[in-house]
């Protein structure tokens, strides 16, 4: 921020819209808004779900109370949108066409071009973002990413603004994002590891973002994990780097909690803050 608008800034809150289609989605909510709690600046935060999907873990007068739907909100603006897409095994190896809200899920990424100031796309969130935008279909992995896993950051933005070279961060998904296909598009890649592949790249202005973990998890989530559950035990707690020992019996470690904060502390400032016109009506 200059120091012209700094001395004469406007300040309101900050419009957030979140897609949540995790799972658990109050725990999703929890985790989402610890992290985003941490800045001093004011928020108002809105949830929204697929009305073309049917949550087999959510209830529908849970949905209705606390949930928007597209059709209420299409006509709004929002500085930040964030997509938490979490896919379960049959539904991540899909073709994205085949997946029954991709319509619905198109209408909203075409509709965040105009009304939208900054995206951040999560984990398969990330995928079909970037998918939609630029083509780039997410890989098939040998075996599924589960734990967590070291990255290195590669890339200098404000993003990153007090990260350490690498960082700790989990994942658990079965396909990826190789390096070598982010190289005709836009998009800079500023962390990735030889096990994740790309773990996050973004657009120079940060309007767009692609984070291929997990930072918001919280200890014990990949361990309470309800589509993890459904595997069998060994496969179910074969998490690299997760438990002390690889015992499920011990308490997980926390080892991204610092890269989380600052990840989504830099989100909010630099992303976002400095950046978003005070009427959301002047969005190009």
């Amino acid at each position: 921020m200059d120091s012209q608008r700094a001395r004469t800034q406007n300040i309101r809150f900050l419009k957030i819209l979140v897609v949540n289609l995790m799972p658990k989605k109050a725990n999703t909510e929890v985790q989402l808004l610890r992290h985003l709690a941490n800045t001093p600046l004011q928020l108002e935060v809105e949830f929204l779900y697929m009305a073309s999907h049917k949550s087999k873990n959510t209830s529908n007068e849970y949905l209705e109370n606390y949930y928007r739907t597209f059709a209420y909100i299409r006509d709004k603006r929002y500085d930040i949108v964030g997509w938490l897409l979490l896919a379960p095994r049959l539904v991540e190896q899909l073709p994205f066409q085949e997946v029954d809200y991709w319509s619905e899920l198109c209408q909203l990424m075409e509709w965040s071009k105009t009304y939208v100031y900054s995206r951040l796309h999560l984990c398969w969130g990330a995928q079909a973002g970037l998918y939609y935008h630029f083509g780039i279909d997410k890989q098939p992995l040998e075996k599924k990413l589960s734990g967590i896993y070291e990255q290195e950051v590669v890339g200098t933005s404000p993003l990153l603004r007090g990260f350490d070279d690498s960082y700790r961060c989990p994942h658990s998904r079965y396909t990826t994002i190789y390096p070598d296909q982010l190289k005709k598009c836009s998009l800079q890649i500023l962390a990735e590891g030889p096990e994740v592949g790309v773990a996050i790249a973004a657009s120079d202005d940060l309007r767009q973002i692609y984070s291929f973990g997990h930072l918001e998890y919280s200890r014990d989530t990949l361990s309470e994990d309800t589509i993890e559950t459904l595997m069998p035990v060994s496969i179910r707690f074969c998490r690299l780097n997760y438990f002390p020992d690889d015992d499920p019996e011990k308490k997980p470690r926390l080892t991204w909690s610092l890269a989380a904060s600052t990840f989504f502390s830099n989100w909010i400032n630099y992303a976002v803050y400095q950046e978003t016109p005070y009427d959301l009506a002047e969005l190009d």
